[in-house]
């Protein structure tokens, strides 16, 4: 059975979501990991969304900063697969894993709603359950969503194929973006392609019930990938 750690900050409200879809829907070994704890032997890393820190200073900072941080910095570079949703992938970001930066929606609003997705790409261990091009509709819930890189960055993430999920309409065409992000990012991979930051959430659409099962797929992906490098 797969071992996952889900981090735990003060402020994190998804990680229980993470661990019910991650447990109780797929059936994998799920560990809460307190964000000044060792990580210890695990198979895959969850950081969740929520408000780390209440958002102060800027969303992920503090977080960043956390003692469990540098285990996760020392998974990754083994080749350990590290998911983040929502403040995680603004922690992933300010932690340095992840290039770019997380800003406020070009709105200046929390914006709570299901939008679309398209799967840009399969190559990597979050999305290999689902096809390129499909498109999935996930919850998102984000006040600072709207990523941003420097244009340098952002031609190197398209160049690599690093852009894996993208804002779109329902019909798979770019003519809808809930944040205002360069190049209609919704998620992106490193280098090496072991750890993705996403703003949707996956873990809120894995039953009927939530309206959306799509994002099983993300998690299903990942405990495959977990299985591998283990």
């Amino acid at each position: 059975m797969h071992s996952i750690a889900v981090l735990r900050f003060p402020g994190s409200n998804c990680d229980d979501d993470a661990r019910h879809a991650l447990e109780d829907v797929l059936g994998a070994s799920v560990r809460f990991v307190w964000h000044t704890d060792a990580l210890g032997a695990v198979d895959a890393v969850i950081v969740p969304g929520g408000f780390s820190y209440g958002d102060y200073l800027r969303s992920g900072a503090l977080a960043a900063k956390s003692p469990v941080m540098r285990d996760v910095r020392a998974f990754a570079a083994r080749g350990g697969p590290v998911l983040g949703i929502c403040n995680g992938f603004q922690i992933l970001t300010e932690a340095g894993l992840l290039p770019g930066a997380l800003a406020r929606n070009t709105g200046l609003d929390f914006v709570c709603d299901t939008v679309s997705v398209r799967v840009e790409r399969t190559d990597t261990p979050f999305t290999g359950c689902y096809r390129e091009g499909q498109v999935l509709r996930l919850p998102i819930a984000h006040h600072e969503g709207r990523y941003e890189a420097d244009a340098a960055t952002l031609e190197r993430l398209e160049g690599e194929g690093r852009v894996v999920l993208r804002y779109v309409d329902v019909h798979g065409e770019r003519t809808s973006n809930p944040n205002g992000s360069a190049h209609d990012v919704a998620g992106i991979v490193n280098e090496r392609r072991n750890v993705l930051g996403m703003m949707p959430h996956p873990e809120r659409a894995v039953e009927t019930l939530l309206g959306s099962t799509d994002g099983i797929g993300v998690l299903a992906s990942l405990l495959e990938s977990a299985a591998v490098t283990a």
